[in-house]
């Protein structure tokens, strides 16, 4: 396999990517052309333009004209991620992926996008998120996606999460992120007991800041490094909701990737994609994430989410 000096490892929601078809059982009538958000062919082919494109950049950051891995969450089937990868930004860019359906009720899965030619994938499973209600019902939602392999000839684990959201109130769903974090933590310990040095990233929308506390938990519990710790501020941030911004998407790692070891990927920067197309430009919504729709009111934006991304550099 190819290997470069350089690589972007990144993470995108990408806003209810559905395709504009029913899907018998799954909550996706809203996206469709008599639905809630009139979902047309034609506002379909837009956000899959623009996401192509926001890809594309953000695998610019570095030397390749797409990301070594991409995580994405809010996607609906395979069918949107084939369609994706078939865009004019994206096409031939060699990006391929590993998605599998999980039982969220509204039919969103994450996914992960990678370069066939830094990233050789050799194993991946789904992890499911055992949550309930307090009447003993079960909360379906969004399974982590684990995904062993080797990039640029050097072994990782990566966990693609979407944790359960805030919807119903912070502290009345903190609990379900919690347990998303002790499940992490139980896959997670056994390959550190095989192995020590064993490479983990850990990435997605985790619906809690740097400093929650269950973010706090894993990044302690599992030997993890926190890179966006640092950039969360009340200024900046991957997602804005009523004038406050939020970190909800990062990416953790490792701390051997703390290292400096040849023939080893080292961090160098990590930081939140935001160039000016990917923002509104009108007041009072200036600088916030150009999203596909506020409420039922089509704007024809790209997603409610800035990407977010690590650049890894491989020692000599």
């Amino acid at each position: 396999m190819a290997r470069h000096s350089q690589c972007i490892v990144g993470f995108y929601n990408l806003e209810n990517l559905f395709d504009t078809r029913d899907q018998p059982g799954v909550l996706d009538d809203d996206f469709t052309p008599g639905g809630f958000k009139r979902w047309t062919p034609e506002r379909y082919e837009n956000k899959l333009h623009k996401l192509g494109r926001t890809i594309a950049n953000l695998g610019q950051v570095g030397p390749l004209e797409a990301p070594a891995i991409l995580g994405v969450a809010e996607l609906e089937n395979h069918t949107v991620l084939d369609d994706l990868l078939q865009t004019d930004a994206l096409e031939g860019s060699g990006l391929e992926y590993i998605h599998y359906d999980s039982p969220d009720e509204r039919g969103i899965d994450t996914a992960l996008c990678y370069h066939r030619e830094l990233f050789e994938p050799d194993a991946q499973q789904t992890i499911p998120l055992m949550l309930y209600e307090t009447d003993g019902r079960r909360d379906y939602t969004r399974d982590i996606l684990h995904v062993s392999g080797k990039l640029n000839g050097e072994p990782v684990h990566i966990f693609v999460n979407h944790w359960p959201s805030r919807r119903d109130g912070d502290a009345e769903t903190a609990h379900k992120r919690m347990t998303a974090a002790q499940t992490l933590r139980e896959t997670i310990e056994p390959l550190q007991a095989e192995n020590p040095e064993t490479n983990c990233i850990v990435m997605g929308d985790f619906n809690d800041d740097p400093h929650s506390e269950s973010l706090r938990f894993l990044e302690e519990a599992s030997g993890l490094h926190n890179p966006m710790r640092t950039l969360f501020h009340p200024e900046r941030g991957s997602a804005k909701y009523k004038d406050q911004w939020m970190l909800f998407d990062q990416i953790l790692l490792s701390h051997s990737y703390l290292n400096y070891q040849p023939g080893t990927h080292r961090l160098g920067r990590a930081d939140i994609f935001n160039p000016e197309f990917l923002q509104e430009w009108n007041e009072p919504f200036k600088g916030k994430p150009f999203r596909t729709y506020a409420g039922r009111k089509y704007l024809g934006g790209y997603s409610d989410h800035f990407p977010v991304y690590v650049q890894l550099t491989l020692e000599p």
